[in-house]
């Protein structure tokens, strides 16, 4: 059973937790470095984002976390998680930092604001079964992938009728990405009793070699 951090400073932690556990890892919270240094894997939950940095910051988190990831750290973000991954953040603050785990552009709230979620059926690459219900909250979207970067869902193309522009690219708008250990979604997987999101990443960690630090 491996054990998988998620991070606990702002957002859906105690979901997250549960999702976890119901994929077969031990959840726990991480607030501090030597709570890091224990775990296998990293959940970054939603939230919001430049709320997110500034506390990674304050807490003294960022770094910590920013050198487990660039050493295989396997890291899983949902919505402001995605954001926290990406290399490149657009409509973000000029203070706002991010982990550039993985290389993709993203777009904060480009679904729109809170009025403007929405669910809506999704397959997902790598998840078998029926399509997903996937929760959309203030979500960002993914404008651009580097290389390495797999696709995993999109947005069906007029799935959000009141997202600018949602299903403008081919076959909608993308919302799920995997780099390596990195997987990201703009969704909110851990709001719905399908736990199949987490069992994917509970998967990518017991196949990584990203043990506790000693």
């Amino acid at each position: 059973m491996p054990t998988i951090g998620v991070l606990a400073l702002q957002g859906d932690v105690v979901d997250h937790m549960r999702a976890l556990e119901a994929a077969g890892a031990r959840a726990v919270p991480v607030r501090r470095e030597s709570e890091l240094d224990a775990v296998e894997g990293l959940v970054i939950p939603g939230g919001e984002s430049t709320t997110m940095s500034k506390l990674l910051q304050i807490f003294d988190l960022f770094e910590p976390v920013r050198k487990r990831l660039d050493a295989g750290l396997p890291v899983f973000g949902s919505c402001a998680g995605m954001i926290m991954l990406a290399d490149e953040v657009l409509d973000g603050r000029a203070d706002q930092r991010s982990f550039g785990a993985i290389p993709m552009t993203v777009r904060r709230n480009a679904f729109g604001r809170q009025v403007d979620s929405f669910e809506t059926e999704i397959g997902i690459d790598g998840i078998e079964g029926e399509p997903f219900r996937a929760v959309f909250i203030r979500a960002p979207w993914v404008e651009r992938v580097g290389a390495g970067v797999q696709v995993l869902a999109r947005v069906p193309a007029g799935a959000a009728d009141s997202g600018a522009g949602a299903g403008e690219e081919q076959g909608g708008r993308i919302v799920a990405v995997r780099a390596g250990a990195c997987l990201a979604t703009s969704f909110h997987p851990e709001v719905t009793p399908d736990a199949r999101v987490h069992e994917y990443f509970v998967g990518m960690v017991r196949g990584a070699d990203a043990g506790p630090v000693e």
